[in-house]
């Protein structure tokens, strides 16, 4: 995220996933884990069970992840400055912190330790609900561990305050010298499998590959050197930045690719108003999504197994992807589709093959120069790997930061947008579940996910449940001051009193009709994980 990027260089994994296996504690917050990232999640299970290793999850959802935990910290949604302040305030309290890590290579932390003061676990206690004796036990858990990794996703970074989220989570590692050490870090567990890629390619609106500023002029003119062009100094627009122009009419065209925001975006009516007022909309995709489905024109593309090129997981590993399968019909590659649409267009693209593309992105990718297919041909390769005789770098940071000193940084707890209140008394947020992918493009057209789970389910609290006079199984309506679905209520403690919970792969359930397209000053995410609604049966 943006907000680390000044600390940490970018928002990848400091670590890489084996480490977790073999760390002393793993502190997993806002990530359902063993359902979003199943891999991870085994990981994670298997170290506690076989390596001792100690588990403290964070999470206003009884996840998983909470049956091998030694301490669950069940925060009301949206409170997690107030826990990581919490957690800061008792380590600094009680001098568990590295004090010599602190010294030696951060700066900020006099600000910090002034700021954690009045967070005193009785004070988080009646922000975020979570127990002041929980508190404590869980901070010097964290504090006494030699080598201690923190991993979290979504549930930190889809709120208002998610760069602050992030921020804390860094503040945390930092004072205890997590960072820069094996079995360590901060961790974000990216949502797709090529995530980590398309950001280190430069699919961010003000960078170019390799997190290079757009506003740089040196980089700049690098950039116009290499590909022969003139490049504008000013970062483009977020994705909701984006969807508000095409409302405007500031944006007369948009080029998707991938992406299914009719079914992915918050607030999905005034989405679909926006997209409508569009000149001209492409949707470049291997099936006809939601959005694909209003679109003025269609480009059929290859599938991953249909190409060949490399994608980048979240632990920054290069790693070579085959073509496997012939693709069908006219389906063309991504690359060569933009690339007939430039040469169109009057900006010669004649590349040849991917690559191709991939030697010049080594050329101007500086964490990537060392990386060739042939080293690629065995196994992946961890960025940085900057000369063809580097190994690739296991953990970032280890003697010092991008930027020189670790900053702390010291945030204020600032609530949710849009908290219940009389007519909406319902707190709903958002997730995935094990079964599917993002919005179903994929897993809803395929016979075994859709056997496991073929439907978007309501999850409702026994006991909100029974004062409303819902079953199991019953259709419920939900609705929130943007609109309603409905769908089958599933009743069960994973959500606590107060809360519901629900996924977004179903176009026949479409919940971000009713989620609140507030956004995070900084990284511009809007608040998926809180919003307020009502609940009736239907």
């Amino acid at each position: 995220m943006a907000g680390l990027a000044a600390t940490f260089g970018s928002g990848a994994m400091t670590n890489s996933i084996d480490e977790l296996e073999y760390t002393d504690l793993i502190l997993a917050t806002g990530t359902n884990t063993t359902e979003n990232h199943p891999v991870i999640g085994a990981k994670v299970k298997r170290a506690v069970k076989k390596n001792g290793t100690k588990l403290i999850v964070i999470d206003p959802r009884e996840i998983d992840l909470v049956k091998y935990a030694d301490i669950w910290l069940r925060q009301n949604p949206g409170t997690d400055v107030a826990v990581f302040n919490g957690l800061m305030n008792v380590i600094i309290e009680e001098g568990l912190y590295a004090k010599d890590y602190v010294a030696q290579r951060t700066e900020g932390f006099d600000a910090l330790k002034a700021m954690v003061v009045k967070y005193t676990p009785d004070y988080v206690e009646k922000i975020s609900g979570v127990p002041a004796q929980d508190l404590k036990k869980a901070a010097r858990l964290y504090a006494q561990a030699n080598h201690a990794s923190i991993i979290y996703a979504m549930g930190i970074t889809q709120h208002i305050t998610g760069t602050d989220n992030v921020k804390s989570t860094a503040n945390l590692s930092m004072l205890c010298g997590n960072v820069g050490i094996e079995g360590g870090g901060v961790n974000p567990l990216r949502g797709q499998n090529n995530v980590q890629g398309a950001c280190d390619m430069g699919a961010l609106p003000n960078v170019f590959p390799a997190y290079q500023p757009v506003a740089n002029e040196d980089i700049r003119k690098k950039f116009e050197a290499t590909w022969g062009a003139n490049l504008s100094p000013k970062p483009g627009l977020t994705l909701m930045e984006i969807m508000a122009g095409a409302g405007s009419g500031a944006i007369k065209a948009l080029y998707v690719m991938g992406e299914n925001p009719l079914l992915s975006d918050p607030d999905l009516h005034h989405v679909k108003k926006e997209l409508q007022k569009l000149d001209l909309m492409i949707v470049q995709d291997i099936f006809l999504t939601e959005t694909a489905q209003i679109a003025d024109v269609v480009l059929p593309v290859t599938a991953f197994a249909e190409k060949e090129g490399t994608f980048t997981n979240t632990e920054r590993r290069v790693q070579r992807v085959r073509k496997a399968i012939e693709p069908p019909g006219d389906a063309k590659t991504d690359w060569e589709v933009i690339c007939g649409i430039s040469n169109k267009m009057g900006y010669p693209m004649h590349y040849g093959s991917a690559k191709e593309i991939f030697e010049e992105v080594t050329t101007v990718t500086p964490s990537y120069a060392g990386i060739t297919y042939k080293r690629l041909e065995k196994e992946g390769l961890q960025w940085p790997c900057p000369t063809a005789e580097h190994k690739g770098t296991k953990y970032l940071h280890k003697d010092k930061f991008s930027r020189g000193l670790g900053l702390f940084t010291a945030l204020e707890f600032i609530p949710s947008n849009e908290l219940p209140d009389q007519d909406y008394p319902f707190l709903l947020s958002t997730g995935r579940v094990l079964y599917h992918y993002h919005t179903g493009t994929m897993t809803t057209r395929a016979k075994g996910p859709m056997e496991r789970c073929p439907e978007s389910l309501v999850e409702i609290n026994p006991a909100d449940a029974e004062k409303l006079g819902i079953d199991d199984g019953q259709m419920v309506k939900v609705t929130s001051r943007r609109g309603d679905v409905k769908a089958k209520a599933h009743i069960t403690t994973k959500s606590a009193p107060g809360s519901i919970f629900m996924n977004f792969h179903f176009t026949e359930a479409p919940v971000n009709l009713l989620t609140n397209p507030a956004l995070d000053p900084t990284g511009k995410i809007p608040e998926y994980k809180v919003c307020a609604v009502k609940l009736a049966a239907a």
